[in-house]
């Protein structure tokens, strides 16, 4: 009986975390319980949401994506650029071209990563880090480092927009997130994720193809990417180059919080979605208590250095 507590218990610490810091945000932060503010913190979360998404399955297959900030940046800079010149577009042409241009940047982004790393056997830092500036430096070639601004108002539908009460960006993170934790749980797919990031080796003596998986888990992760750039551009109503700076390091916080191994073969997106409300409630109890977002991006660092921690001691 006391074995089965424990083992409850180191399987759902993240759990009783969140639970804990909930509390304790309520009774230093009354506003923070708010529905307006709960919304808020949703809002927040949302982009780094789908860019998280897609870092658990790399993360899982024991990889990495430094480049998600850089391919987000891009994407919203060219979707930006693509709906400036159709200024009578309606929502739904907007939202078609906004698909599009998630699949085309993702992609292109994420096939190069895959082949890199599949094919010729690149580590996935050294190519997703060059991935990462190659990235950034074509959204500053694209826009000359200037904002694309003058966009129509139907591309604020996907980052300003409700569909009822519920903003448009929460329930397009709510839809991804469901898809991938079927994809990811239900699906043989996603036990062949978790066996490749478990052992390479054995993975293909028992006949997965770890070539195939470790490319289509890039075209993953390149792809939500592209889809946060273009929500973030929505929702800022231009496209900038300097744009989602730092978003790697947030999404792999959020994976790595969450419980998901940075080993591979271990976690999940249900962990991933643990690790997304921690740093949200942290980032804005933090900003309503009126805390610098200097000190914010300090307990992000110690936030990732926790987590890798008590990854380390779990196993």
């Amino acid at each position: 009986m006391m074995v089965q507590s424990r083992n409850f218990i180191k399987n759902n610490t993240m759990l009783f975390f969140l639970i804990l810091l909930f509390v304790i945000s309520m009774v230093f932060v009354p506003r923070f319980a708010t529905t307006g503010n709960i919304l808020n913190v949703l809002i927040q979360i949302s982009i780094n949401a789908l860019i998280a998404c897609g870092m658990t399955f790399v993360i899982l297959s024991d990889g990495i994506d430094l480049s998600v900030g850089s391919v987000a940046a891009l994407a919203g800079v060219v979707g930006a650029s693509v709906i400036k010149l159709m200024p009578d577009a309606g929502v739904a042409v907007s939202l078609v071209m906004i698909l599009l241009t998630s699949l085309v940047i993702g992609g292109i982004c994420g096939c190069i990563n895959g082949f890199c790393i599949a094919k010729l056997n690149v580590p996935p830092f050294i190519a997703t880090l060059a991935m990462m500036n190659v990235a950034r430096g074509l959204a500053y070639v694209a826009t000359d480092a200037k904002p694309v601004f003058g966009l129509p108002e139907s591309f604020g539908f996907v980052g300003l927009r409700k569909i009822g009460p519920i903003p448009v960006s929460i329930i397009l993170m709510v839809i991804v997130l469901m898809i991938a934790y079927i994809i990811l749980s239900k699906t043989a797919y996603g036990r062949h994720i978790y066996a490749v990031g478990s052992n390479q080796e054995v993975s293909k003596l028992t006949g997965i193809s770890v070539m195939k998986i470790r490319f289509s888990v890039y075209i993953i992760s390149g792809f939500l990417s592209a889809l946060g750039g273009l929500v973030l551009a929505s929702k800022l109503q231009n496209g900038q180059a300097t744009a989602a700076q730092g978003y790697e390091l947030n999404a792999i916080a959020a994976v790595a919080m969450g419980g998901t191994s940075m080993a591979g073969g271990r976690g999940g997106i249900v962990q991933t979605i643990f690790g997304l409300f921690v740093i949200g409630i942290i980032n804005n109890t933090l900003s309503l208590l009126g805390v610098s977002s200097y000190w914010q991006t300090v307990a992000m660092g110690i936030i990732i250095l926790i987590a890798v921690i008590i990854d380390q001691y779990r196993k």
